[in-house]
């Protein structure tokens, strides 16, 4: 029988999952299929169902549902712990929901570990919302003790400040004048996302020597990606967070370890151009 398998978000049509986990079904002979599922908040408790009768064998979650998500599973595990953020859900096998967090594990892969002298860095994270307690998360994993936030809504950093106590919060309105006091600076929110709204200003004030991680992966370079780059900087979009997070995933539910060869990264790359 096909196992069936999907992404809830709201909007989804961005995403590239079923691409990336529907060349792996195929590539390892696995009778499955892997889908856009564009659900409201108050669709949960069907899509629960689902995969309790499994009617569904695995989901991950992406915006705007990562911690909304967590109030109808039955255990969270490992990263998702601890910051109250899933992307993967599945089923063990005492029938538990479990959520699991495999973006965390994707911040560190794709970027972190580029990084040379991490732990004497100052790291900035734009957006306080989905992604973001994962970053924070890797980010103190990888030993950065100096980290700070900032947020159109600045109650979302406080929530974020009472789980991640080292955390200073800048003003959305002044962390422009701040720029350049960061060795890291990475776009977690939603802007620059193809079709969507963007940053109404150019990073003039970065340094030269920051790192800027985007992790939006469509568009592939966001204005503010481009910018930078043309200005020197080191620079990485979304994309080798995207695929580290989807290996990762694609292994607690088939317990194999997928390959990231070319053949795939072209796929990708061919779906974004």
């Amino acid at each position: 029988m096909k196992k069936k398998f999907g992404i809830i978000g709201d909007p989804i049509k961005h995403s590239l999952s079923p691409v990336l986990h529907n060349y792996w079904f195929k590539k390892y002979n696995i009778n499955a299929k892997y889908s856009l599922i564009n659900i409201k908040e108050n669709e949960f408790p069907n899509i629960i169902k689902k995969i309790k009768h499994r009617e569904l064998d695995g989901i991950n979650v992406t915006l705007p549902y990562k911690q909304k998500i967590v109030p109808y599973l039955d255990r969270l595990v490992n990263d998702a712990e601890v910051a109250s953020s899933v992307n993967t859900i599945f089923l063990d096998e005492n029938n538990m929901l479990i959520g699991e967090n495999t973006d965390v594990f994707g911040v560190q892969a794709a970027y972190l570990k580029e990084v040379d002298n991490i732990k004497s860095k100052k790291a900035l994270v734009l957006g306080a919302g989905g992604v973001s307690p994962s970053i924070l998360l890797s980010l103190i994993k990888s030993g950065i003790k100096q980290i700070a936030i900032s947020n159109r809504t600045s109650e979302k950093c406080f929530f974020l400040k009472n789980k991640f106590k080292q955390l200073k919060i800048i003003e959305w309105k002044s962390f422009r004048e701040n720029l350049k006091e960061y060795d890291i600076i990475i776009n977690a929110t939603s802007l620059g996302l193809k079709n969507g709204e963007d940053y109404n200003f150019n990073f003039e004030t970065t340094r030269e020597d920051s790192i800027f991680i985007d992790t939006i992966y469509n568009p592939l370079e966001t204005k503010t990606f481009k910018y930078l780059k043309e200005k020197g900087l080191k620079v990485f979009n979304g994309l080798d967070m995207f695929i580290y997070q989807g290996q990762k995933s694609f292994y607690l539910w088939t317990k194999i370890n997928p390959e990231i060869d070319q053949k795939l990264v072209e796929t990708l790359l061919s779906e974004l151009k």
